[in-house]
Order: structure tokens, then sequence, then C-alpha cells
């Protein structure tokens, strides 16, 4: 009985023993992540985050030539989750690692599928899935950690952008956004014997928005307003009239947004009305 106690505190004592040298400490590269809604695709990117720490970059720490991370620790990877378009080439929704090798004055990036590899160890080019060249600029300051971020998004894409010292890399990807929302008005709207009133407003707006026809739109936004005056879509009402050539008919409507938006306490709208009154004048 004895031996049996002595054992259990023994073992006791170990697993104390192991706990405490599990010691806590800052990543020298911490990871990051980051996720942006780009048309109607959601892109995600894990990477981590290395720093300069006096040292010069490209050229010395990060070879030219050379395969590369594009970060520190493992792979650094893009999630799409719908298929976008790079460079001109359509990639599928899915998981990608991307590398660079770095050069002066051209940088080539890799999309590949083996997004499981640590850093660039075992990296295979039969897994590629695209390679495309980007050109470097040069940062007027100094981008002390190593950041991916989104610039230029427009409903339909955005700059993905690479800094690190005084080095930008920039590339492009674009998302299919109109033939995903056509058809959802095809389904929802057209094809509909009975559209909801916030149906027909999304459909009016994107029409108006993209410059499609506007008397499909001016006769979805009346059948809203109809249905369910709403300070917003009477304000987009008077705008397509305004956009039909029908001053008169947009200045009513306008002033009878202005009196929703009021009554709702919406000040914003109040001088959104106000302005497209003024300019009808």
């Amino acid at each position: 009985m004895k031996q049996l106690i002595t054992l259990c505190m023994l073992l006791l004592l170990s697993f104390s023993f192991s706990t405490a040298q599990q010691i806590q400490m800052p990543q020298a590269s911490p990871s990051a992540r980051i996720t942006q809604k780009v048309g109607l695709t959601d892109v995600t990117v894990d990477y981590s985050r290395p720093s300069t720490k006096d040292r010069k970059i490209f050229g010395e720490l990060v070879p030219f030539g050379n395969i590369w991370r594009t970060g520190a620790n493992g792979a650094t990877t893009l999630t799409f989750t719908t298929d976008v378009s790079i460079d001109g080439n359509t990639v599928p929704a899915g998981k990608y690692a991307l590398y660079s090798i770095p050069e002066k004055t051209s940088w080539t990036l890799i999309l590949t599928a083996n997004t499981e590899l640590w850093g660039a160890i075992g990296y295979d080019p039969s897994d590629d899935v695209l390679r495309f060249t980007a050109e470097p600029q040069k940062l007027k300051n100094n981008q002390e950690t190593f950041e991916i971020r989104f610039e230029n998004i427009s409903d339909s894409g955005s700059d993905i952008s690479l800094e690190w010292e005084k080095t930008r890399v920039a590339f492009r990807i674009e998302t299919e956004v109109d033939p995903i929302v056509m058809a959802q008005i095809q389904e929802y709207v057209i094809e509909n014997p009975d559209p909801e009133a916030g149906q027909l407003y999304a459909a009016a707006n994107y029409y108006y928005s993209n410059d499609k026809d506007l008397n499909k739109a001016y006769n979805w936004i009346s059948q809203s307003v109809d249905e369910d005056p709403q300070y917003w879509t009477v304000h987009l009402k008077a705008k397509i009239e305004a956009a039909l050539g029908m001053k008169t008919e947009a200045v009513e409507t306008a002033e009878d947004g202005m009196e929703l938006a009021e009554e709702a306490g919406n000040p914003d709208y109040v001088r959104l009305n106000e302005r497209l009154i003024q300019s009808l004048r």
C-alpha cells in the first residue's frame, strides 16, 4: 500500500513538473488572419508576420531568385469561397498556398494546391495552380512588419498588397458578381408572380447602380413603394425618375421621401432628398 501511495505521489510530481515547463512566449512572427468580402466572395488570408529587426530583407534574408513562403512559419494561404480571376486566369474556389520568387524588377507569384508545407520545404512545382508576375514598387516609408492587406476594393474586385521593408507588390483579384445577381433577379423577381417589396427594391437598385434597363427598374421600385413605402425605397424611386427625365415626378417623390425620413429621424436621407430636389430645379 505504501508503495502504491509513493508511486502516485511520484506520478503527481512528475505531471506537475512537466506542466510547469510549458512556458508561453510571444511568437517571433505572430500569425494573422484577415477576411474581406469582395463582391459576393469571402477572401481569407492566413499568414505569419515577420519583422525587419534591423535586417536587410530582400536580396539577403530573402534571396532574389529563390522560392519564398511569402511570410514566415507555415505556408501563407488564400481561400476563396467562389471562383476568382487573377491575371486573367480563373482560379476555382478553394484554399491555396501563396509562394513567391522575389527579384529586383519582377516577382513571380505562385498559387499552389499543397497548403500543408512548413514554409517552402518540400515545395513541388507540379502542385502549382497558377504562376503570374507582378512589378515591385518602392515604399516611401519603411514597413517594419510584413503585412498583407486588401486595397482598392470595388463591387467585384480588390488588390491584394504585400508590403515589407520598403517593397510593395500587389496583384488584383476579380470575382463574378453580375451573372450571380442577374440569376437571382430572374428567379426572385422576374419569374416570381408575387415578389416581396425588398426583392423588388434590391433588383431596382442593382439595375439603377449598374446602368441597366431603367424602365424595368422603375416598374420594380414603383411596386416596392406601393407595397411598403420606406424612406430609402422612395428615395431610390425619385433617383430613377430623375434619371429617366421625369423631373416633376422626381421632385414630388423626393419630397415624400424627405417627409418619411424626417418621421424616421434619419437626417442623412433628409439631406439626400434635399440635394436631389435642388439638382432638379
